[in-house]
């Protein structure tokens, strides 16, 4: 048997003569099948015969480079560009040159949010209902963690259309069982569409020692901070190919590990907000809703939601307890001024280059509401699941250490619950809630120059993350494909936002979105809202760690759904599920309709995960749930263990 070479953009391994023979069925491949996009002529001799090059792919006329900015754990009301009182100079100036879009939805979390934007469809869909982690991903077509091939990405996309593209900072969607240096790496970035990534695979990672990749190799970091060097590589990149093919498009995929935990940056960006949140959380929330009417990114006659019961009155806190949560939030404010700063410069370097009118730039104030995980005391380098230890020891530990909180002896530092709410402002709960308008509602920013006209408008329209992608196709004036890499392609399930970047009032497109993280869920369908919180949820599972209490029973049919008007209620205070039992019996058969159509069950909650029902093969089987918590979450360990 003769040999032959197929180039499918994937690998088929090797020694599997059985799929080998199904890839050749399913693409119409055979040992001597012509070349039948072969123009030329090919004869005997050279003389009768005429060759043929194809034409290289461009990208169409005009076509704008593309900037995707997606940070990490902020909530709504942080930035200065929607009211919150961290300066973000940056962000205020895209926006007050673009649009604020108010109604803009995320997943929850990270990794959810972060496939279904780079895919432009739903978690589940690409299957990552949860994570690519070992320990949050499960054998199940939703769940495994892994993004098929007949749902690519944006940047697969428009590198297929004639643009080079560039990633860098926290990718957070590549199996753990693939993140080394041996691969496979077709679901790295490089895997995924991207000519070049540098940052880092997991979800977490230090931010003077990162768990550093470029392209495809681990590398050693250089001792700065991580966001200035994606920062310089960024615009290394984008120098590099403008020199190359000067005029040519590019997109720039640019995911900071900001502000997620470790927060860590120098000092001279956290000593401006010293004292500058000594009247605490409570004072912070009126402040901010004040400014958001002020803006027009909330209703004029908006409420603000009661604190939370977690949460301690800022005025009966001990002067010890102010002193230690105070200083966690002036060090989360540096960090995102900070990060701001490094956005600046390539915002900067585009302007400087004259890039930046014919730039496509969407920037995500955040991939799910502010994080609830740095506990009610906030954390330095405790572990998110360390066990036996009482609020009070954590209290008194966080003031003994308290000059190492932002510094790089930080290594898991995050800021108390209340810092939380506060930066939520005007919405109730927060990340991972994704029954909730606080753990799924985040800032957008769009800005374009050359192709929106409007200077500082507001966007009402309901959107989620899902939408980017269909957008930047629109503008760019690409269809989605049909076939990647001669894999065809799934439907693209996002809805385009392209007519309301000239037209406020134009119709909202988006319809229908599920919700789900671990067990919290919800259904919306015009303006209307199911939602139910489920438990227990990960702070009653934290508490029950490393005590002798049987578990709590984890029930999703005693879960209380709740209904909501958010076209009237956009802040969800008034639970309407007892006047209209029949709305709410229609949205939840949405949501089960939803909940099969994208790969979502079964449900998994976090009961599942620290009980290891889950991933429980392989390596993993013999180890006990400690042992892999402390391979996530342990101060300094790589995440991608």
């Amino acid at each position: 048997m003769k040999r032959f070479k197929i180039n499918l953009g994937f690998r088929i391994p090797q020694n599997r003569p059985l799929l080998t023979a199904l890839v050749i069925a399913q693409f119409g491949l055979a040992q001597n099948k012509p070349n039948t996009e072969y123009k030329g002529v090919i004869g005997k001799t050279l003389a009768e015969s005429k060759e043929y090059w194809s034409e290289p792919v461009k990208a169409p006329a005009g076509a704008p480079n593309v900037v995707w900015i997606l940070l990490d754990d902020v909530g709504f009301g942080a930035s200065s560009a929607f009211g919150g009182l961290i300066e973000t100079p940056t962000f205020d100036a895209l926006a007050n040159n673009g649009l604020r879009y108010t109604n803009f939805h995320t997943t929850a979390i990270c990794a959810p949010t972060r496939a279904a934007l780079l895919t432009g469809r739903n978690a589940g869909k690409v299957h990552v209902s949860g994570f690519s982690h070992t320990i949050l991903s499960a054998g199940f077509p939703g769940w495994d963690g892994r993004i098929p091939s007949d749902k690519g990405t944006i940047a697969e996309i428009l590198r297929e259309n004639g643009y080079n593209t560039f990633a860098v900072g926290k990718y957070g969607v590549t199996p753990d069982e693939d993140a080394t240096d041996a691969g496979p790496f077709d679901r790295w970035p490089t895997g995924k569409g991207f000519d070049h990534f540098f940052g880092f695979l997991g979800s977490q990672t230090d931010q003077y020692n990162p768990d550093l990749v470029e392209d495809q190799a681990h590398i050693k970091p250089d001792g700065r901070h991580l966001t200035e060097q994606i920062t310089d590589k960024a615009i290394g990149y984008i120098t590099k190919q403008q020199k190359a093919a000067p005029g040519k498009p590019f997109f720039l995929y640019y995911a900071p590990g900001a502000v997620h935990a470790p927060h860590q940056v120098e000092e001279k960006w956290t000593n401006p907000y010293k004292g500058k949140f000594d009247e605490g959380w409570d004072v912070y929330r009126e402040k901010v809703i004040a400014n958001q009417k002020k803006l027009g990114v909330i209703p004029a006659n908006a409420v603000l939601p009661e604190r939370n019961p977690l949460i301690a009155d800022w005025k009966k806190l001990t002067p010890d307890q102010k002193k230690v949560y105070a200083r966690f939030m002036e060090v989360y404010a540096g960090y995102l001024t900070y990060t701001d700063y490094e956005i600046g410069r390539i915002v900067n370097y585009l302007k400087e280059t004259k890039q930046l009118d014919n730039t496509l730039i969407f920037v995500a104030i955040g991939d799910n509401g502010a994080s609830k995980e740095g506990t009610t005391q906030g954390t330095i380098s405790q572990g998110l699941f360390v066990q036996g230890v009482s609020d009070e020891q954590n209290l008194q530990s966080n003031l003994d250490k308290i000059g190492e909180i932002g510094t790089a002896k930080g290594l898991n530092t995050n800021y108390p619950l209340g810092w939380a709410q506060a930066t939520n402002v005007p919405f109730k709960n927060w990340k991972q809630d994704a029954h909730s308008e606080g753990g799924t509602r985040n800032p957008l920013i769009v800005h374009y120059p050359k192709g929106i006209k409007e200077k500082g408008g507001i966007r009402n329209q309901y959107s989620h993350v899902i939408d980017i992608l269909p957008t930047t196709l629109d503008v760019v004036g690409i269809k989605a494909p049909e076939t990647i890499r001669e894999v065809k392609q799934d439907a693209i399930q996002g809805s385009s936002l392209y007519a309301s970047l000239n037209d406020a009032k134009a119709e909202t497109l988006h319809k229908v979105q599920y919700y789900y993280i671990f067990g919290n869920r919800a259904i919306y369908k015009d303006g209307w809202k199911a939602a139910a919180a489920h438990l227990p949820d990960s702070f009653a599972i934290k508490n029950s760690l490393g005590k002798n209490e049987k578990p709590v029973v984890s029930n999703f049919d005693t879960d209380v759904w709740e209904l909501y008007n958010l076209n009237e209620d956009f802040n969800e205070r008034n639970n309407l599920a007892k006047k209209y039992p029949e709305k709410l019996e229609e949205l939840k058969k949405l949501f089960d309709e939803q909940a099969k159509e994208n790969n979502l069950y079964p449900l998994i909650d976090w009961q599942d995960v620290f009980l290891r029902r889950i991933h429980n093969v392989g390596a993993n089987k013999d180890k006990s749930l400690q042992q892999l918590i402390e391979n996530v979450t342990k101060p300094g360990s790589n995440p991608n263990k």
